[in-house]
């Protein structure tokens, strides 16, 4: 049964688009570019899928990593072999899509353990699971959680801490730059 507003956009065609078909397409072709970038990643295993985004206007943002720094170049030729990839596939007819390759940025929050790894030896901001916050070194990165070496006080009264961080209790983790 419509409401009268859905019967009203009905018939004026301009019916709203139900965002769980969206979501589900956008899963779908979340999972084609995933298939499609793994034998590209193959080549090259130090270099590993973070996330891939797709908004309702088509546009693909594909976050790639490396256990020591991504290279600009290897970004390029991702993007450059996806592109031809989807274009190809006519997964987006007529061209419809925009298509950005990146490593996360320092804004973007660590997602994989794999990141945790990388960033041993870096300051982060762990945003937990009751809000609460920690500041701290990361010393290690296991499989099911870090070790974070943080300071609390000043001078004669500084106080440095070990504490494990399990990937359970974090809701977000950003690297923190420090000079």
């Amino acid at each position: 049964m419509l409401t009268l507003q859905q019967a009203k956009d009905k018939k004026k065609g301009t019916e709203a688009f139900p965002s769980s078909i969206f979501t589900m397409q956008t899963e779908t072709h979340i999972e084609a570019i995933t298939q499609k970038l793994e034998p590209l990643l193959a080549e090259n295993p130090t270099h590993f899928l973070v996330e891939i985004r797709i908004k309702p206007t088509n546009n693909i943002k594909v976050f790639i990593d490396a256990d020591e720094g991504m290279p600009l170049s290897g970004l390029i030729k991702y993007n450059r072999a996806l592109y031809k990839d989807l274009e190809e596939s006519g997964m987006y007819p007529d061209g419809n899509f925009s298509l950005e390759v990146s490593s996360p940025g320092v804004d973007e929050p660590l997602k994989l353990n794999r990141q945790y790894k990388k960033n041993v030896g870096r300051y982060l901001e762990v945003k937990l699971q009751d809000d609460s916050v920690k500041e701290g070194k990361i010393l290690e990165a296991g499989e099911d959680g870090i070790v974070l070496e943080t300071e609390s006080g000043k001078g004669r009264k500084k106080e440095i801490k070990q504490e494990t961080v399990l990937f359970s209790d974090i809701k977000k983790a950003t690297v923190q730059v420090k000079f």
